[in-house]
């Protein structure tokens, strides 16, 4: 099958940034692993661009690996609503869903509207009359990858206005839109979900244990603890997938919200539901990653290892999926004649 990896150059040398490219060198392994032909394909703003290179390379199917357009993740949608507008197969989700979970905010209205828990939020705007007092974690509204989450980012308030200034100084410091989400001091787990022949598939349940964090310490997944690999916080937040039988109930909870978001979310190929677990057993939605990282040696494959897959078969299942796909107008046509036509 002929496979365009469509994916975006990085806009700088932070090293999440640069962690498309290992995603994308991974990818086209495995593909070539599996006598496929890939085909880089470069996406930016020049959607024209990307328009006549993948109607003149004709591909089977698109494997779409764009996290940001022009720099900024709030575009990432661009590309499969590109590929839906073409009628061209590919991996992973929709422009719909994309463009519903990149933004923190309408994700967080998807999930009160579908009865599913997501912790308070705030802009720190005055007209807000729900507020409801306690720590916030301040967060951007369109960027991943915790850009900016540190040791400042967790603050008390009362009202609205206790939020203003700090917001104001993250977007001063990092550009773009920021929030306030009412912080949940508990565990935190990722439940990666993929799209299967008889529906979405929960892969094994992974907890993020801070180890070694003292009381004064934030337990949260920062940036240095994701890409700083000489931090404390790098070395000591790891990934566990062994749990205890008392844990067998906050585990099918779990699960169960994870597949309440594909559906509410209208998700496809593949995703992450990130949560943090409150004292009390509440299980909160943090986050929703439509088309969450795959690289070889991210959450997402561990999680398909534990499930027996490895990063070739995860490969494999997440193509077999977008190329089987008709949403976006045909399926795949994976005889010989056609992909080397």
């Amino acid at each position: 099958m002929r496979v365009a990896i469509l994916y975006n150059l990085p806009a700088g040398d932070r090293p999440d940034e640069a962690d498309t490219l290992v995603q994308v060198r991974a990818v086209r392994q495995a593909l070539f692993a599996m006598d496929h032909m890939p085909i880089g394909v470069a996406f930016s703003l020049d959607l024209d661009d990307a328009r006549g290179t993948l109607a003149a390379m004709r591909p089977n199917c698109v494997f779409n690996l764009v996290e940001d357009v022009g720099g900024s993740s709030r575009l990432a949608h661009l590309a499969p609503a590109l590929l839906e507008h073409m009628g061209m197969p590919f991996t992973g989700c929709g422009s719909e869903s994309m463009l519903l979970s990149t933004s923190k905010l309408a994700c967080k209205r998807v999930l009160t509207a579908a009865g599913i828990p997501t912790p308070p939020w705030s802009e720190g705007l005055p007209e807000e009359t729900s507020f409801v007092p306690g720590r916030y974690i301040l967060k951007s509204v369109y960027e991943h990858a915790s850009l900016g989450l540190d040791e400042t980012s967790v603050v008390q308030a009362s009202s609205p206005a206790d939020l203003a200034k700090p917001l104001a100084r993250r977007r001063e410091r990092f550009g773009g839109r920021w929030f306030a989400e009412g912080f949940v001091d508990g565990r935190e787990f990722n439940i990666a979900v993929i799209d299967g022949p008889n529906g979405p598939e929960v892969l094994p349940h992974a907890e993020i244990v801070f180890r070694g964090f003292s009381k004064e310490r934030l337990r949260i997944v920062g940036y240095r603890a994701k890409w700083d690999e000489d931090s404390f916080e790098y070395e000591n937040t790891q990934r566990r997938f062994d749990f205890p039988d008392k844990d067998a109930q906050i585990l099918a909870q779990l699960s169960q919200s994870a597949l309440g978001c594909w559906r509410a979310f209208g998700l496809t190929g593949y995703a992450r539901v990130d949560f943090r677990v409150a004292e009390d057993g509440t299980p909160w939605i943090i986050d929703v990653n439509a088309n969450p990282c795959l690289s070889p040696d991210a959450g997402f494959a561990a999680a398909a290892g534990r499930a027996g897959m490895d990063f070739t078969a995860l490969v494999s299942r997440v193509l077999e999926i977008g190329a089987a796909n008709t949403r976006n107008g045909r399926p795949a046509q994976t005889s010989t004649g056609c992909a080397s036509a």
